[in-house]
């Protein structure tokens, strides 16, 4: 069997997605835009079971995922999504003393998560997820064509 895609360009994958990810957020390193998106993503794994969440990770290209389980506590029970500004300002508080999460944070990763992942599969799996997660991954008011999926 050949070598999946992913995982033969994994790191060109990565480097596109930070990039949309930068833009979008307005930040000026990558460091920055990693610690946004990483952010991000413990902000919603958080109201995840381990079974919704592994279903989510799945869909990812394959640096996002491993960022999206590093460090998981698969024994903290899920939390209720909230207010679009309290997930904001939750994952404003992840490492806070390195942190230049902007305000349209969740939005912007969305929108570069979206750009490189299958969305008819994404937005499969968050209607089954619980309420409140297809929210969360809407990207605000863009152009679609904004949102079409780049191979790299």
């Amino acid at each position: 069997m050949p070598m999946p895609w992913a995982y033969r360009h994994a790191t060109k994958d990565w480097q596109a997605f930070l990039a949309d990810a930068k833009e979008f957020l307005g930040l000026e390193s990558d460091n920055s835009a990693y610690t946004a998106v990483d952010a991000v993503f413990r902000v919603f794994r958080r109201r995840l079971t381990p079974e919704q969440a592994i279903a989510f990770a799945n869909l990812l290209p394959a640096v996002p995922r491993a960022i999206f389980v590093q460090d998981w506590d698969i024994s903290a029970p899920p939390l209720p999504f909230a207010p679009r500004e309290a997930l904001t300002r939750e994952a404003q508080a992840v490492r806070p003393h390195h942190n230049l999460t902007p305000d349209h944070a969740i939005e912007a990763v969305a929108r570069a998560l979206r750009r490189h992942m299958h969305q008819a599969d994404l937005d499969r799996l968050l209607a089954r997820l619980p309420e409140g997660a297809a929210e969360f991954w809407d990207p605000g008011d863009v152009d679609p064509r904004e949102l079409e999926r780049r191979i790299t």
